[in-house]
């Protein structure tokens, strides 16, 4: 069985980008979106623009996983019509490419650490610093974790979080943010005035649907039953990608408008393998077939949204009450 640099090393050739393949995720992705929208726009009876908005937040997500993967360099680098589609993508979905790259590749660099994970992740709290926390602290720590934190991602983990906080602590670094705040705010108002029939099947219901669900995915990934979390003395990046991240089992439909982001054991892994050889690569090494699962189940979903804290004497994660 292969392990560590040599483990990593045998996902290198799956990290090889086929190229026809990006371009054709690329354009079918995008137009399917852009005709979605298109139609949540049009004068069609409520529930049609209630169906197409709904599908348009499934495909927001799977376009979110080209723009993950561009960022991570893994498809589709040195194009300019590529390079400003995503760049503008990122200020649509209050992901701006400056403070997604900096909070993602430190998530990446300190997946599963007791300490020194919660940039660009969801804070975890071991049981004795909850126990040791002022109410504030508590208070701060419940809502990040919170499932309505999770349902109301659009503001509370987007907007907030990744856009305005990120400009307010380092402007110079992040104007991009403040461009995608005004977006946002344009687009409220300017739809909100001439056409709040596209302000809500266009605009609300799509985004906030993918940012709910993208927010709990990422959620999940990482916040499992089954997740193993460190110290920094004892992590290891092959271990925490192993252990630390799940595989969501989740069927081929939801693999699809999820971009195999449910492979997230092996991305963590090797982030340069593209979204769409995921797959190839579990089935080619046998180190990959037994990961921590969880999927998209009512029980699982209320599994994962239970756990709060780590215990480092169960060594698992646990509610507020210890369980």
């Amino acid at each position: 069985m292969l392990q560590g640099s040599a483990l990593i090393r045998a996902t290198r050739p799956y990290g090889s980008e086929q190229r026809g393949r990006s371009w054709w995720c690329f354009w079918s992705t995008l137009t399917l979106l852009s005709a979605l929208l298109l139609l949540t726009s049009l004068p069609l009876s409520w529930w049609a623009r209630l169906a197409a908005g709904f599908l348009a937040g499934l495909v927001i997500c799977r376009m979110f996983i080209l723009y993950h993967d561009y960022q991570h360099g893994a498809i589709l680098q040195r194009s300019p019509v590529v390079h400003g589609v995503m760049y503008f993508y990122g200020l649509l979905t209050l992901n701006p490419a400056s403070t997604w790259n900096a909070s993602h590749n430190h998530h990446h660099r300190h997946n599963a650490k007791i300490r020194g994970a919660s940039i660009g992740s969801f804070p975890v709290m071991t049981v004795e610093a909850w126990a040791g926390a002022g109410r504030r602290e508590r208070l701060i720590y419940t809502i990040h974790r919170h499932p309505l934190t999770l349902a109301l991602a659009w503001p509370a983990v987007f907007l907030w979080g990744m856009t305005l906080q990120s400009f307010l602590r380092k402007p110079r670094q992040h104007p991009d943010c403040l461009l995608a705040a005004l977006l946002h705010v344009t687009l409220w108002v300017v739809l909100g005035v001439w056409a709040p029939g596209m302000l809500l099947f266009t605009f609300i219901l799509p985004f906030g649907l993918a940012s709910a669900m993208g927010a709990y995915l990422f959620y999940a990934q990482h916040n499992f039953p089954e997740v193993d979390l460190r110290d920094q003395s004892e992590w290891d990046y092959v271990y925490a990608a192993l252990n630390s991240s799940s595989f969501m089992d989740i069927g081929p439909l939801m693999h699809w408008f999820t971009g195999n982001i449910g492979y997230h054991h092996i991305h963590h892994l090797n982030s340069r393998i593209p979204f769409y050889r995921l797959p190839e690569a579990m089935v080619a090494l046998e180190e990959l077939q037994s990961p921590r699962r969880t999927s998209l189940s009512p029980a699982a979903i209320f599994a994962c949204l239970r756990l709060k804290l780590w215990d480092q004497a169960q060594g698992r994660m646990v509610g507020f009450n210890g369980t």
